[in-house]
């Protein structure tokens, strides 16, 4: 004999205003470790023309609208060095941004550091916003192309 669905809601109110809930199994939502990730190389490149080039890995499943995104800083000045549209299709992909720094003095080489970004666009205000999904700070090394 199958009971009503207004029959089951009474069952279920009426047990709730005894004092008995009815158990409901928890099911806990699993603890994934986020699967976004970037890398930047510890050697950057130092062009003869003052540009400089960073890479790296990144990996990523956003189905929006992801960038990877790097700057460099020296000292007290830090500037980007570009950003890119990233695939966020789970698998491991490299990248490169090149630009020639116009406020950061490196004409030699030697130590800095990179910050690159995997940078999604919030659109649920209306207008897009940069929303990190992973920050990855690296110590370099400029080294003279060639």
């Amino acid at each position: 004999m199958a009971v009503r669905p207004s029959a089951r809601a009474a069952v279920v109110g009426a047990l709730f205003c005894i004092g008995l809930t009815p158990v409901v199994p928890a099911v806990a939502a699993p603890a994934y470790p986020s699967s976004d990730q970037v890398t930047v190389s510890p050697d950057a490149v130092l062009g003869s023309d003052g540009s400089v080039t960073l890479s790296g890995t990144y990996r990523c499943t956003d189905p929006g609208a992801v960038f990877v995104s790097a700057g460099l800083r020296s000292g007290d000045t830090q500037q980007s060095i570009g950003s890119s549209r990233a695939v966020c299709d789970g698998a491991e992909h490299t990248w490169s941004s090149k630009d020639t720094p116009r406020y950061l003095a490196l004409n030699s080489g030697g130590p800095a550091e990179a910050e690159v970004s995997l940078l999604r666009l919030d659109t649920s205000g209306g207008l897009p916003m940069p929303q990190p999904l992973v920050v990855q700070h690296q110590a370099v090394t400029l080294n003279p192309a060639g």
